[in-house]
């Protein structure tokens, strides 16, 4: 596959759903050059949702030890081992993000995936970049989620992560969307963007 046809993955969460936030965010991802081809608004049933964030173990231990790590900075019992506080941060992600209408998107655009983790910036919002869309759009923590007692981060958006290989973006496309709903079309901001061939540009 051309680079230029790479697609990568993203969930726009309930929080920016709820906060009117889906136009701008989708700005940012027109502007740098990234085409939509498939994106529509969806209620996610829990089998989803279990089925996209699909961990492991080593997951659910590391996180569960960054869990108890922050209960006892805040002085809070130790009632489970960690892989079992690791689980509970994927249960509270199922339960937020069936909570509210989500809108799934599938963008398309050259070395997509990393692009758009660019754009979007760090998991946690309050220690994501500044020009980011975590870092500018939102301020929540881990350590506030865990001092709610575990609710899920409201961090706007999920994006496929690089990091995860090469397959996951497929992975996580699979579980939203059919092939069928999948659009193949030509922008053309993409002859700016890509062609070798700039004849036409003048009268």
């Amino acid at each position: 596959m051309h680079p230029k046809k790479e697609k990568t993955f993203v969930i726009f969460k309930p929080d920016s759903v709820q906060r009117g936030l889906i136009g701008e965010i989708i700005h940012r991802f027109e502007r740098v050059g990234l085409k939509i081809v498939a994106m529509k608004m969806v209620l996610a049933t829990e089998d989803q949702c279990w089925q996209h964030y699909n961990k492991d173990e080593a997951w659910y231990i590391k996180t569960g030890n960054r869990i108890i790590e922050n209960r006892k900075a805040q002085n809070k019992p130790i009632e489970k081992e960690a892989v079992e506080y690791g689980k509970d941060v994927v249960k509270g992600l199922v339960k937020y993000m069936t909570c509210s209408p989500v809108v799934v998107m599938i963008l398309e655009g050259n070395s997509s995936r990393a692009v758009v983790k660019r754009l979007v910036g760090g998991t946690e919002p309050i220690t994501a970049d500044t020009g980011t869309i975590r870092g500018d759009l939102t301020l929540d923590s881990y350590y506030l989620c865990d001092a709610d007692d575990g609710r899920a981060v409201r961090n706007l958006i999920h994006c496929t992560d690089p990091a995860d290989g090469e397959g996951e973006a497929e992975r996580e496309i699979s579980v939203w969307f059919k092939k069928e709903e999948i659009v193949k079309w030509i922008s053309i901001n993409e002859k700016m963007l890509y062609d070798v061939d700039l004849d036409g540009h003048l009268e």
